[in-house]
């Protein structure tokens, strides 16, 4: 395992080689190639649709797209990572939930834009993505963004990444159909390099928060269990609407209102026990945020693992978001030595990240592996998480 930021000659690799395909495919040579990479959730989980504070931070790994503008009305797109060719739509008969297929996901970005009043008058768009679908990773954000900020560049929009990850969660929300909040976009958007990214999701604030943890002999592993998920899933709206029922019932607009002082009070108003483990957790994983904030700051990086492990207590009995392949990976990380470890993402599926120090990392990485073929588990894939750049053109720089 090699820890790196996004690498620039891999990532100028994998733009020529989008570019050249785009070539191939449509006749011409892109009017340029950006890059927007997934992101994995330091801690902050199923809270940014409750107006709460997350913090992730971007990967190395990115979705890149070579796109050239249209006049006429067409969208045509294409993907390196799917079979099947080239697939074409009329701007204006883009309609939300009339596509179940991955190009639901730039398509969407096309009619939110539209749905804004910005004017898109089509595109031709080639894509390929490093970000490994269905683990928790944001695969889909990082395609949005890609495809929204190359649309922001050439048709001269003018948006602000903030305004940019707005118009990518709608169209996730309302043309996808799934019901995300704001965290994934504006990580993909905006993160730094080195930082963790601390977001309040009501306000839209954010600050970034030094990260480093190759100076201080630690690293961040994700273990991606390869069990898929999908947010448009019914599950994950289920939670969604009983969050939106407990702060109906505790009368405040969002779950955040709730003060963590003032939980237990709140959670005896509370009759409905499924509803009241979904408010505490989010009152709970809100305060593990600010915590975990107030610990980089003071530079204990290290204190941070059990605020992890507790975040993964609460999503898997609270919540109720966990999968038996998630459990493994915590359960078996912790035995051998890590410092902390929690499921990220959604849930249901996908990844685990695992706080570690270098000299045990090996250690660890082998007793997840061996803790999953005892289980029956298909075997988890592993690699290191370094805080990496959010979304840029890449050709022309």
């Amino acid at each position: 395992m090699t820890e790196s930021v996004q690498n620039p000659a891999d990532v100028t690799a994998a733009a020529e080689a989008v570019a050249r395909r785009f070539t191939e495919l449509y006749g011409a040579e892109p009017a340029g190639v950006w890059a927007a990479p997934g992101r994995v959730n330091l801690i902050g989980e199923h809270t940014d649709y409750n107006g709460g504070f997350v913090m992730p931070f971007a990967l190395p790994q990115v979705a890149v797209a070579a796109v050239s503008p249209r006049e006429d009305g067409l969208l045509r797109l294409s993907s390196a990572d799917v079979p099947g060719g080239v697939v074409e739509r009329r701007v204006d008969e883009l309609l939300p939930g009339s596509d179940k297929r991955w190009t639901a996901y730039p398509a969407g970005v096309v009619w939110a834009m539209l749905e804004g009043g910005h004017a898109v008058t089509g595109a031709d768009v080639h894509l390929a993505s490093t970000v490994p679908s269905g683990a928790g990773l944001s695969s889909s954000a990082a395609l949005e963004v890609v495809v929204a900020l190359a649309l922001d560049d050439l048709f001269g929009l003018g948006l602000d990444r903030a305004l940019l990850a707005r118009i990518c969660q709608r169209a996730e929300n309302e043309y996808v159909g799934a019901p995300t909040g704001i965290m994934d976009q504006t990580a993909s958007a905006c993160c730094e390099a080195g930082h963790a990214l601390f977001l309040d999701t009501r306000d839209g604030t954010r600050r970034q928060i030094p990260f480093d943890l190759a100076a201080e002999g630690m690293r961040l592993l994700v273990v991606d269990t390869q069990v898929k998920h999908a947010h448009s899933g019914g599950e994950y709206g289920k939670r969604r609407a009983g969050c939106e029922r407990g702060a109906e019932l505790l009368g405040v607009p969002v779950l955040r209102d709730i003060p963590y002082a003032e939980l237990d009070e709140a959670l005896e108003r509370l009759e409905d026990e499924e509803i009241r483990r979904l408010v505490r957790h989010v009152v709970t994983e809100d305060e593990r945020v600010e915590r975990v904030v107030r610990l980089l700051n003071d530079g204990d990086t290290r204190g941070i693992g059990p605020v992890l492990t507790e975040g993964h207590a609460s999503l898997r009995d609270d919540f109720r978001v966990s999968a038996p392949e998630l459990d493994t990976v915590v359960e078996a990380a912790l035995a051998a030595g890590a410092l902390g470890a929690r499921m990220t993402g959604g849930g249901f599926g996908g990844s685990a990240i695992v706080l570690v120090d270098d000299d045990k990392a090996d250690a660890v990485v082998s007793a997840v592996g061996s803790a999953f073929a005892e289980a029956g588990h298909q075997p988890p894939r592993v690699f290191p998480a370094v805080p990496s750049r959010g979304a840029w053109r890449v050709h022309p720089a």
